[in-house]
């Protein structure tokens, strides 16, 4: 069998890429890299860019970079994971398999489905994370490790277009080697300031060590958050903000990427990740109806990627899978005669 790369590998090709501009400093397999003009004041911009605008800034600047678009994964996976958790999926087949084949390759905006985000002491999701948010992602196979070395230059670069400067972002993580099954990886976090934003993960699999390929990812909304300074709630939820219980505006939020991807309610796989998303809000929350909250939803995630569903569907799907779990409500649904829309 081949030998691992090396975690001194690792820093010696970072050190040839960045160059004298950052400093390395180690203590144990501690890794920090930080820039020697760091603490700079940072303003936010006047104006805050759209979804839009972001993703778009962000395939402009990964094309200069000869990292083009590709499309997205299937949100419905049902591989390891019922759904799409993560854009490095796309590289299965390459890093688990054994193929010399992938998926998807270059630059993703993958919306995803995470229910591990870090929760107070209340259960309610802490500002930074999200159930469903757009893991903008860099997965391919590569060669050598100075291509991943490479791949920090190119996104030093994207985030400069994003408005972002160097002096604030520093990289840091363990100069450990971990194991998962097929794969093993050394992972590297960034940071904008005090804000961790992402990381930068070399793989490899572990039968075949010259199997290489680099995963850069952050989530879309991280970056705004970074970028913008907004408050976590407003800058998601927008005019929605304080309307309800953040953790039920999460829950329409992700029921709307699901349903609008045509996952609906079940009682297993896919559709079971939907019911139990669905669970969590309250009749009471939505007595007045989702219809806003839905819209806004809708708007976001189209901005990725088509969804098949149109939003009023969604919104009937949503009100009756609730109303489900009360009696009461659900006679008076059936006495205005809406048609309920659940899994088996």
């Amino acid at each position: 069998m081949l030998a691992d790369p090396t975690t001194l590998d690792v820093t010696t090709a970072l050190r040839q890429v960045l160059g004298s501009s950052w400093e390395f400093t180690t203590d144990g397999t501690h890794l920090e890299i930080r820039h020697r003009h760091r603490g700079t004041p940072y303003a936010p911009p006047r104006r805050p860019p759209s979804w839009a605008e972001l993703l778009a800034t962000l395939e402009d600047a990964f094309a200069v970079r000869g990292v083009p678009r590709d499309e997205c994964i299937p949100l419905r996976w049902g591989r390891e994971t019922e759904l799409a958790i993560s854009a490095v999926q796309a590289l299965d087949p390459f890093l688990k398999d054994g193929r010399s084949v992938t998926y998807r390759s270059g630059f993703l905006p993958q919306p995803v489905v995470r229910l591990t985000g870090e929760r107070d002491r209340n259960g309610d999701l802490l500002d930074g994370y999200l159930t469903s948010f757009v893991n903008v992602s860099r997965v391919q196979p590569i060669q050598s490790i100075n291509e991943y070395a490479e791949a920090l230059n190119d996104w030093l670069y994207v985030l400069s277009r994003l408005g972002f400067h160097a002096r604030h972002v520093s990289l840091y993580g363990q100069l450990k080697v971990w194991h998962r099954r097929q794969v093993a990886g050394v992972t590297l976090m960034f940071r904008h300031l005090d804000l961790e934003i992402g990381d930068l993960v070399l793989l490899w699999n572990t039968q075949n060590p010259q199997r290489l390929a680099l995963d850069l990812g952050t989530g879309l909304e991280r970056l705004a958050w970074a970028r913008t300074r907004r408050p976590w709630g407003e800058l998601i939820y927008r005019s929605l903000a304080g309307a309800a219980p953040a953790s039920t505006l999460d829950a329409l939020r992700t029921a709307t990427l699901l349903l609008g991807h045509g996952i609906m309610p079940a009682a297993r796989g896919a559709g079971g990740v939907a019911r139990r998303v669905l669970a969590t809000i309250p009749w009471e929350s939505i007595r007045l109806g989702v219809s806003a909250a839905v819209r806004s939803s809708h708007e976001y995630w189209t901005t990725m990627a088509t969804l098949p569903v149109p939003w009023p569907a969604i919104v009937s799907s949503i009100e009756h899978e609730v109303a489900r779990r009360e009696p009461q409500a659900l006679r008076v649904a059936q006495a205005f005669q809406v048609p309920l829309v659940e899994g088996p």
